[in-house]
């Protein structure tokens, strides 16, 4: 059951992450848009399930797991300042993956379509 939470917070999580890539492949049909806009007001809490179920499942697939944390740090980059013991450290994290913010998107979803199967 985890393994299914997790692979649909990793599809989800990489619709948000990597929709600059894919709008770019949907071309006019914003289909990948639509789906961003309804996602969007849970993003923090697809970054907190990417968090948790990861850290449940850690062993089961160590590198799966450290994307998915990883995609869950960016979505979570607007909430940072509500933790300041960790505010610092989680915003240098943030900014080091930005560049990659879209390569770890994409990486969600086929980590995702592949935990579904």
């Amino acid at each position: 059951m985890i393994e299914l939470l997790l692979a649909i917070a990793n599809i989800s999580g990489g619709i948000l992450l990597g929709l600059a890539i894919l709008d770019k492949w949907d071309g006019e049909h914003n289909f990948f848009n639509k789906i961003a806009g309804f996602l969007a007001p849970f993003d923090t809490i697809i970054g907190l399930g990417l968090i948790i179920l990861a850290l449940l499942e850690f062993w089961d697939g160590l590198l799966f797991n450290i994307v998915s944390i990883l995609g869950g740090i960016l979505l979570l980059t607007h909430v940072f300042y509500k933790v300041p013991a960790l505010e610092a450290s989680l915003r240098q994290l943030s900014a080091k993956l930005m560049p990659f913010k879209a390569i770890i998107g994409i990486a969600l979803i086929v980590i995702g379509i592949l935990g579904v199967f």
